[in-house]
């Protein structure tokens, strides 16, 4: 498919308000190389700060001017549709304006990609439901199990917290976690933790899935 015919149908999409999910099948491994990482004007206004693989330092949602993010980022994915970095900061902008259906054609084009932020994000997003849908706790929950697996650490720490608290009861796609994965996702998180707070939330959680398997 050329770029030309992507953006269309891309636009197609975005036009027909549809708000279809993306099947787990369907979501690739992330290939970091495969897209070009050059800092763009959609970077400098929408890159998540949090964003491991942003090329920027990111910019907060207060200090987003949100509309002419959309504009940067239109044109960026234009010129290059393919790259989920830039597809998933046009979905960013378009979510924190609340145009939901207008964000989803590019927030599945990052997800597809298997883009490690967008995997976390919008897990989160179904989670809770804050795109406008019924919250789908049962998709999020594997979204987000996918960025751990990503080794996102919103995942890492995100997915046993949810876990723990019982978001996930009764979703069929995970009934039996393995407890090996939970471990070596917290040992993995206790690695990556920056600061003394998030070594302390690591903990807690390391202590809490110890008592449950007691």
């Amino acid at each position: 498919m050329t770029n030309k015919v992507l953006w269309a149908a891309l636009a197609l999409v975005a036009a027909s308000g549809a708000r279809a999910q993306v099947a787990f099948d369907d979501i690739e491994t992330y290939q970091r190389d495969a897209f070009d990482r050059d800092v763009t004007l959609c970077d400098r206004m929408a890159s998540h700060p949090n964003d491991p693989e942003r090329v920027t330092d990111g910019v907060s949602r207060s200090a987003m001017d949100i509309e002419k993010a959309i504009e940067a980022c239109i044109e960026a994915v234009k010129l290059d549709p393919d790259n989920p970095r830039l597809n998933y900061q046009l979905a960013r902008a378009f979510g924190y304006a609340g145009r939901h259906a207008e964000s989803d054609p590019y927030r599945q084009a990052a997800l597809r990609a298997g883009y490690p932020q967008s995997l976390f994000v919008i897990g989160y997003i179904r989670l809770e439901g804050w795109d406008g849908r019924p919250a789908d706790a049962c998709y999020g929950g594997e979204l987000i199990r996918m960025s751990a697996k990503a080794e996102r650490f919103a995942g890492l720490v995100g997915f046993p917290h949810y876990l723990l608290t019982g978001r996930f009861d009764g979703c069929e796609s995970f009934p039996i976690v393995d407890a090996a994965e939970i471990a070596g996702f917290l040992a993995l998180a206790k690695e990556r933790s920056s600061d003394y707070y998030q070594g302390l939330l690591v903990e807690s959680l390391q202590a809490q899935w110890a008592a449950r398997a007691e």
